[in-house]
């Protein structure tokens, strides 16, 4: 059996959208709305390709099964089950993640830094532990400060503006004194003016990359305070030697770190046959997507490592292929999420030339 896995759960919408994130938006040849990218539109183009290899009389030596979970956004529990309960397919691919073939992911933590001691001082910020967050706002002696920040994929912090960082920074030009918050205090002394790859105080790198860290959700009130911050640590090092890093950072502020979720890294030879096979129906199908240089053909046609986590690492015999090119800016965990049509239909070609070449 051959799988084709996806996704149907969505990250919040968050802020700046110019359409309604859940009604399906076509403007000028391009679809809008949360899931055109991640990872609702490479769904229905996996559907797409197996209805239209089946309308054509295509002759199938092997079962193709679509398998859609709906908890990757979270802790992958979903997909979790099926490789507990359901058949396992003799090699899967997933269409979330960019092109070319995905070799290696990075191992996931996430982590909160807490205080139980309430807090004088009312702070929130972001929506999602796996998003930068776009917003961020605190009530200090009956002033209210506030940050604005660009939404981006938690893998990607670079590519986004940390509002809770904007926020502090907000506060330090202002000469506000938040000293009464140790959460704060951590925050503004210890990661907000430090860096992404940073933010753990380790400098981590190796093949697939080096350590990013996403402090994404805040939270103070009267129960007590607690940031979220999502790492991805290079696949040859241990998570545990980050959680101890920030521990030790957080200590001095009467902070602990609970581990809330954690994910280990994925590696897969680079000569699998399955992934040669992946990267000619990606370096044959790479001229029809927009944005295509020809230089691009000597540029991006090896397989890569990412941050980002797929189903990848928690079904056998599966691996990540698309579906965004790497040339084009992330849409994942944006605003205003997009993919245009001539693209979608290309990426049912690719997916219609991956189950045949797989069968």
């Amino acid at each position: 059996m051959i799988g084709i896995v996806c996704h149907l759960d969505v990250v919040p919408a968050g802020e700046g959208w110019e359409t309604d994130p859940f009604v399906l938006t076509v403007k000028d040849g391009i679809m809008y709305g949360r899931g055109i990218v991640d990872d609702k539109g490479p769904a229905c183009a996996a559907y797409f390709a197996m209805k239209r290899l089946l309308k054509s009389g295509y002759q199938f030596t092997r079962r193709i099964r679509l398998i859609l979970g709906t908890d990757e956004e979270r802790t992958c529990s979903c997909i979790e089950t099926y490789a507990e309960k359901g058949e396992i397919p003799s090699f899967a691919v997933t269409p979330d993640a960019e092109f070319p073939v995905i070799y290696a992911e990075k191992g996931i933590l996430q982590v909160n830094v807490v205080s139980d001691v309430p807090s004088s001082v009312f702070a929130k910020g972001g929506s999602a532990v796996n998003m930068v967050p776009a917003s961020s706002s605190c009530v200090i002696n009956g002033k209210e400060y506030s940050g604005t920040g660009r939404m981006a994929h938690a893998s990607k912090p670079d590519l986004g503006v940390n509002a809770v960082f904007e926020m502090i920074k907000a506060m330090d030009s202002g000469s506000v004194d938040y000293s009464s918050s140790p959460l704060l205090s951590f925050i503004g002394k210890e990661i907000a003016y430090t860096g992404a790859p940073y933010y753990t105080g380790c400098s981590i790198t190796d093949e697939s990359g080096s350590v990013t860290a996403n402090p994404s959700v805040l939270s103070c009130d009267a129960s007590g305070e607690s940031l979220k911050i999502d790492v991805r640590c290079p696949v040859s090092y241990e998570m545990s030697d980050i959680v101890s890093n920030l521990a030790r950072l957080a200590s001095p502020y009467g902070l602990t770190v609970e581990i809330v979720n954690q994910m280990a890294p994925l590696y897969k030879p680079k000569d699998l046959p399955q992934i040669s096979l992946l990267t000619d129906i990606w370096k044959t199908c790479m001229p029809s997507y927009s944005g295509f240089k020809p230089e691009y053909l000597n540029k991006f046609t090896e397989p890569v490592a990412i941050g980002g986590g797929t189903y990848a690492r928690h079904m056998p015999n599966t691996i990540a292929f698309g579906i965004q090119t790497p040339w084009e800016e992330d849409q994942c965990h944006q605003a205003n999420e997009h993919r245009a049509v001539r693209d979608f239909e290309t990426d049912i070609t690719v997916l219609t030339e991956m189950i045949k070449g797989l069968n």
